[in-house]
């Protein structure tokens, strides 16, 4: 690519500008990225930008994959395992069923490439949807599926693109054999997933160094993946997998000091990954619409105001046909009590936004057939997958949150809260009983026992007071914020007095910047 060092530099002022943006206007902050990216890309001198669809598949989609199914919440994917599997598997299916009969009889695609137009457009991605109902305090059940069906709706997608685009290219088809290929790149995907969770577990247990085991888990996900993709296999499957079995495992595998460290390492790693790509995805309009002279404005509008109506529409129809089916097979008591009303389905409906796997798929369809001939519409559907990421992600992302007020779908986070209460209750409980345990071996003193006895008694009366278990007859939680403000006080003028040590030349700045993270890391638990 040329002016490569221009165009690096500039995407990454852009990213860091643009996420200014998005927090001033309290938007999430993958719409003023598409926007910014697409008037980017309109400015007169900017050099195209062609994505490589190998380097969105194989360098972007493994860690944005692995890190999602690694913080998630296995609980919640296990209780709500049908309405996900539904939505990942079935209503993808339903939605490269619709979007191919369109494509085909519509805009006049062969039936091969309608229904890779299909499989482009169905995978969901997550970002801006969750983002928003987080913020707005949506149930935390909607936000778990949401997430859930994006895991594994991506492996369904890209099966079903990879058997349509074979057959748009060699001109054979067989239903049978693609149900079989399917149903296989799953099961081997999730195999591999397993068995390089197990390996990578078994590694990480017997390391005790921070930057080697964050190393270790920076290329976890492609050590999923890539064996999986070469193989034929899912390598989407292959990293959730990986991801959701290291995130149970992790407790026991790492230090505190290497989890302070490696949250803090994929956080920004997550951010720039999926802030890069939607700014790319708004770069490559120009790079699109240079192809497109054979059709008026007017069809591709047309053309793309149609299949973005199709893919929304399916959703909804989903939504308002299949609970009811599932109602009418399962009248349990325990399945009645999920039921999830009108509300919650018309948000999670609207929440169906696209993103980076379609531009990818979209972009990956090759240039000719095997006859060696161009391969018909495939402008027309990188421009319409461009239509369908823009109307998504900017216009639903920019209505869902007076959808969501205006609905009412939102919890006052009661019983998050109650669950942290408890997590603390516990744990002081723990360290009391260890503390008794202790308090016998010679090696302990009574004084530093009794101190720490009262600091976690005082703990576990503070979560009873905040969890209304009893009155706060002495004031404990102004207490507690007093006692908060005086510490942030004190370690203020710590972090000053050291840094005029250092100014002074009576300190190193390693030695400075070591006292600095011990009293960062005392004071980030003040307000436990």
């Amino acid at each position: 690519m040329e002016h490569f060092e221009i165009v690096l530099a500039a995407l990454f002022v852009s990213v860091a500008g643009l996420n200014v943006i998005a927090r001033w206007l309290s938007v999430p902050y993958p719409i003023p990225l598409v926007l910014g990216g697409l008037a980017l890309g309109l400015l007169p001198g900017i050099p195209e930008i062609e994505l490589d669809p190998d380097l969105v598949l194989v360098i972007f989609l493994p860690p944005l994959l692995y890190s999602a199914a690694f913080f998630s919440d296995l609980r919640a994917l296990r209780s709500d395992l049908r309405v996900i599997s539904m939505m990942s598997i079935g209503l993808v299916l339903a939605t490269i069923g619709t979007v191919a009969v369109i494509g085909h009889e519509a805009i006049g695609l062969s039936w091969p490439l309608a229904f890779a137009l299909g499989a482009i457009a169905s995978p969901t991605d997550p970002a801006a949807a969750t983002a928003i109902m987080r913020r707005l305090g949506a149930p935390r059940r909607l936000v778990n599926i949401i997430e859930g069906e994006s895991l594994v709706n991506d492996a369904t997608a890209l099966v079903a693109y990879r058997v349509a685009v074979a057959a748009a290219v060699g001109g054979s088809f067989s239903a049978l054999e693609a149900g079989l290929e399917f149903v296989g790149a799953a099961a081997g995907g999730i195999a591999i997933g397993l068995l390089v969770g197990f390996l990578v577990g078994e590694i990480r247990r017997r390391l005790d160094d921070a930057p080697t085991e964050i190393t270790i888990s920076l290329l976890t996900a492609y050590a999923a993946f890539i064996p999986a993709d070469e193989l034929g296999l899912s390598g989407v499957l292959a990293a959730v997998t990986t991801g959701v079995y290291l995130g149970w495992r992790a407790p026991e595998l790492v230090t505190p000091e290497t989890r302070l460290q490696a949250f803090a390492v994929w956080e920004i790693l997550v951010f720039l990954l999926n802030a890069t790509l939607f700014i790319l995805i708004g770069l490559q309009l120009p790079v699109i619409a240079a192809g497109l002279d054979a059709y008026t404005a007017g069809e591709l509008i047309g053309y793309s105001a149609l299949v973005c109506a199709i893919v929304i529409g399916t959703r909804f129809a989903w939504a308002f046909t299949m609970p009811y089916v599932v109602r009418a097979l399962d009248r349990r008591p325990s399945q009645r009590a999920r039921r999830a009303g009108a509300r919650v389905r018309i948000v999670s409906a609207w929440s169906g936004m696209r993103g980076a796997v379609s531009l990818a798929a979209a972009l990956a369809l090759p240039f000719e057939t095997d006859a060696g001939g161009p391969l018909p519409g495939r402008e027309l559907i990188l421009f319409i997958t461009f239509a369908l990421i823009l109307v998504t992600v900017v216009g639903q992302g920019l209505t869902l949150p007076h959808l969501i007020r205006r609905l009412g779908v939102r919890e006052d986070g009661a019983e998050e809260e109650a669950e942290e209460m408890r997590a603390r209750y516990t744990a002081a409980r723990a360290a009391l009983e260890r503390l008794d345990e202790l308090a016998v071996e010679e090696w302990t003193l009574d004084d530093t026992i009794e101190r720490l006895r009262g600091l976690y008694q005082f703990r576990q009366r503070r979560v009873k007071v905040r969890a209304g278990k009893i009155e706060d007859e002495d004031g404990i939680e102004n207490r507690s914020l007093a006692y908060q403000r005086l510490m942030h006080e004190l370690y203020a003028v710590q972090r000053l007095a050291v840094v005029e040590l250092r100014n002074r030349g009576e300190i190193s700045n390693d030695v400075m910047h070591r006292i600095e993270r011990e009293l960062d890391l005392e004071e980030s638990r003040l307000e436990v």
